[in-house]
């Protein structure tokens, strides 16, 4: 992430995210939430996409005082980058700088799994009346905590 201060008042944050997985798999459902100092009264925001990417929106949240970013799809081996211009409501000083971030970030990867463990074989030793075990397994690899600290 790069914040850079245009006027004393304006900032600039430009942030870029890679995905480095294997290029015939994707992200999903990708949310990236930058908080911003208190006395942020506007930001827009414009995203640069790679091919393949749907569903990209960037917003200001002023009630939560956050950007979010959210992406339905993000395709491997390629990057996206937001760029946003923030207006304060009084001059940039290190604390109003210090407010900016953690960057957090959730998202999913269906069909991947990061560790290459596999089930060969699963058997079901209790016959439960009712239930038809289905014949497949859904490798779903999910971030829990992905924070970037500024």
């Amino acid at each position: 992430p790069s914040i850079e201060e245009v006027e004393p008042k304006k900032l600039e944050i430009t942030l870029l995210i890679r995905n480095e997985i294997p290029e015939n798999h994707f992200g999903a459902n990708v949310s990236v939430e930058i908080p911003l100092p208190r006395c942020t009264s506007t930001a827009t925001c414009t995203v640069i996409a790679a091919p393949g990417a749907t569903h990209n929106n960037a917003e200001f949240v002023p009630a939560d005082g956050k950007l979010i970013w959210t992406m339905k799809k993000f395709p491997g081996l390629s990057e996206q980058t937001l760029k946003a211009k923030v207006t304060l409501n009084k001059a940039c000083t290190t604390q109003i700088r210090r407010e900016i971030g953690p960057i957090n970030m959730n998202f999913e990867i269906p069909m991947y799994n990061v560790s290459n463990l596999q089930v060969r074989y699963l058997r079901i030793a209790e016959n439960m009346p009712g239930y038809t075990p289905y014949r497949w397994v859904r490798y779903v690899t999910q971030s829990s905590s992905y924070v970037c600290r500024l």
